[in-house]
């Protein structure tokens, strides 16, 4: 962690703390960025290192798989070493792991589900042919010190189905929601695991192309919620796993934020909810700060990223035309700040767990960005 470190210290020192009388804003900065060999579909932090993978397609073999390992030092985004496969990766997570193991668990265009060690990718540790038609979306619980309960992986396919797997059972799912016989199968863009705060209790949560949302509650293997947001649901994502249901956030085609408040249902409306529309184009992706869940970014279709903050009101306010919710509800979502860093969509965002702030984004022109959010202390 000691380039992080150095990363962090030297940023800070280039933009020392303000008059108190001046209004502090945080801000986004691109601490450094460069190209790389692939199309990336997915950025992830390995846990408790300074190093990243970025996975995705050969640009010239767009059926070639690639993990590119990369690491920071000076200042500098290096070359670790790549990984390449027959089949190109889609999605990945590190979330059904160890940190002692950090295995990367990934999704294909051809439906596998593998899980690899890094450090000897020969051969996966762990591979099922998890569905018949690629492999949109995965996440990851009960690894890391992050949720409750056995490790698991969820993956969600363009063949509708949603399917969780633990790695210790071979082969077969332990859990699989799909429409039932004669009911339309829509393509699933993304899953994502709430609610894991004890040892039974688990959900997940997923987005379709039709703008259907879903809550599966895998204790009871049950719907438990569904709406629709009507255009095409990109990424959805809780503010926190290993904590009771509170604000999911889901982003959409034609560049909404709705933001729900999981703690307020009503019989007529379901879950309250607000909604933003930051993007001329795609909403594409939505992460929460893993040390301060009311904080969490989106990116946009035109490069850009929105840092955002959650905000509980103790008074009640007036309904907008932008909201679904009635009169008593006290949230509220304010934008922070943003920042432009690419002419081509950001599809893929990640949080660095052990520095808070530290951010990494990919985007389609193959560019990989290092941010840190300054002037943290006025969350």
């Amino acid at each position: 962690m000691g380039s992080l470190t150095s990363l962090f210290a030297a940023e800070q020192g280039r933009y020392p703390p303000r008059a108190m009388s001046d209004s502090l804003k945080p801000r986004l900065v691109s601490l450094c960025h460069r190209k790389v060999p692939l199309t990336p579909f997915g950025c992830l932090w390995i846990p408790c290192s300074n190093r990243f993978v970025c996975l995705g397609t050969g640009p010239g073999a767009p059926s070639r798989g690639i993990i590119g390992v990369y690491g920071t030092t000076s200042g500098e985004i290096r070359d670790v070493h790549m990984i390449e496969k027959p089949r190109a990766f889609r999605c990945g997570t590190f979330g059904a792991t160890s940190m002692q193991q950090r295995h990367l668990a990934t999704g294909d265009f051809e439906g596998n589900l593998h899980i690899w060690n890094l450090e000897a990718s020969e051969a996966p540790l762990y591979t099922a042919k998890a569905h018949r038609e690629i492999i949109n979306c995965i996440d990851g619980v009960g690894g890391l010190g992050i949720g409750q309960g056995a490790p698991e992986i969820v993956t969600g396919s363009r063949d509708g189905t949603v399917k969780v797997w633990d790695s210790r059972q071979k082969d077969l799912p332990v859990a699989n929601m799909e429409p039932a016989a004669g009911f339309n199968r829509r393509d699933c863009w993304t899953v994502a695991f709430g609610h894991a705060c004890t040892q039974w209790d688990r959900c997940v949560c997923a987005g379709y192309d039709n703008g259907d949302i879903k809550l599966f509650d895998l204790r009871n293997m049950e719907v438990r919620w569904e709406t629709n947001v009507k255009s095409g649901v990109c990424c959805v994502e809780f503010d926190g796993k290993l904590t009771s249901l509170n604000k999911l956030v889901a982003t959409t085609l034609e560049g909404r934020v709705h933001v729900f408040n999981m703690q307020k249902y009503h019989m007529d409306n379901g879950f309250t909810s607000r909604s933003e529309k930051p993007y001329k184009f795609t909403a594409w992706t939505v992460r929460h700060l893993p040390q301060n869940q009311n904080i969490f970014i989106t990116s946009g279709g035109a490069g850009c990223l929105h840092l955002w903050k959650h905000i509980e009101s103790s008074m009640p306010h007036k309904k907008t035309n932008h909201e679904r919710e009635d009169k008593d509800s006290t949230s509220a979502t304010t934008l922070l700040n943003t920042i432009s860093l690419s002419s081509q969509p950001i599809g893929s965002l990640d949080w660095n767990t052990d520095k808070q702030g530290l951010c990494i984004s990919a985007s389609f022109d193959r560019s990989v960005h290092i941010l840190i959010i300054t002037e943290q202390q006025s969350f």
